[in-house]
């Protein structure tokens, strides 16, 4: 197998887990919403474009739904101290709750998937899922410094 095809197995194994584990929780809540709420936690308040950019979904999209998630608490909407026209939009303590509430449901779903792994298979998890954190946050926060280049 090539490098490639470790990767994209990679990739489909990750959306099959995240399905798997949608499916079993039962929650209703759009996956935007827990995108977004991830997205904020990690990278701090954000304008409505650059929120949508990395969310990838419309502009427009991301205004209702930004909308919704402001009217039950889980986001507060402000005006950016440098362009009046544009909307920052920040993470509250009640939707980091929501967050971490919904985080602990999907691991206590999952959790069943994996009771038989053994200690290699275990550390095997652990060492990809640090690569995966250390490779991401690399890239995650270069998009965000060449949008604040652009924007000056």
């Amino acid at each position: 197998m090539t490098h490639d095809q470790d990767i994209e197995t990679l990739i489909v194994a990750a959306h099959a887990l995240t399905r798997v584990a949608a499916l079993e929780t039962a929650n209703e809540t759009p996956a935007a919403q827990w995108r977004t709420l991830t997205i904020l936690r990690d990278h701090g308040a954000l304008r409505i474009g650059e929120l949508a950019r990395l969310s990838r979904v419309t502009q427009p999209g991301m205004t209702r739904l930004v909308g919704q998630m402001t009217v039950h608490g889980l986001v507060a909407k402000t005006t950016d101290a440098a362009d009046s026209r544009a909307t920052v939009v920040e993470v509250t303590p009640l939707g980091l709750e929501a967050l971490q509430t919904w985080l602990l449901q999907l691991t206590a779903a999952l959790a069943p998937h994996f009771e038989d792994l053994e200690p290699a298979e275990w550390d095997a998890l652990r060492t990809t899922a640090a690569v995966l954190t250390r490779k991401l946050d690399r890239t995650r926060t270069a998009p965000l410094a060449d949008a604040a280049e652009a924007a000056r």
